[in-house]
């Protein structure tokens, strides 16, 4: 691994994190759009990571598998949550009521919402703390070398 390699890491992380704080604020701006482009309610999304890397083959004197090599994180996908149904509100003066006078509302839960967020934000803040860790390292050596 090379020497600056955890810096690579910790900012993939960073972005990584950010991307996800970025879809979240996104849910729950959109918590009561009733009607999209489409016409449908809108779906809450979620972030799909992957880990980035290319497998190698580690061997030491015990044994021999197959690893990944340290890469960090990548977004892959950012999909609709169709695990959860919409919220069904009945408010018949709505102009998006249907005939029995409900409304589908988006299914984002704004508690569930949060807590990802928070989520996001710690590993964001454990990210920025690594990088920080490993420049005070770099200093640290610098500092030996004169």
């Amino acid at each position: 691994m090379g020497m600056f390699r955890s810096m690579e890491i910790s900012s993939s992380g960073m972005s990584a994190q950010r991307f996800r704080m970025d879809v979240i604020s996104q849910n729950i701006a959109n918590q009561d759009t009733t009607r999209t482009a489409d016409g449908q309610p809108y779906r809450r999304r979620v972030v799909t990571f992957q880990e980035k890397g290319e497998p190698f083959l580690f061997t030491d004197w015990l044994s021999a598998y197959e690893a990944r090599e340290a890469g960090g994180v990548r977004a892959t996908s950012v999909q609709d949550d169709t695990s959860t149904d919409y919220k069904l509100v009945f408010d018949p003066e709505h102009p998006d009521a249907d005939d029995e006078g409900y409304v589908r509302y988006p299914n984002v839960d704004l508690e569930r919402e949060l807590t990802d967020m928070v989520g996001a934000v710690r590993s964001y803040e454990a990210n920025v703390t690594a990088l920080n860790n490993f420049k005070n390292i770099a200093m640290k050596a610098l500092e030996i070398g004169r």
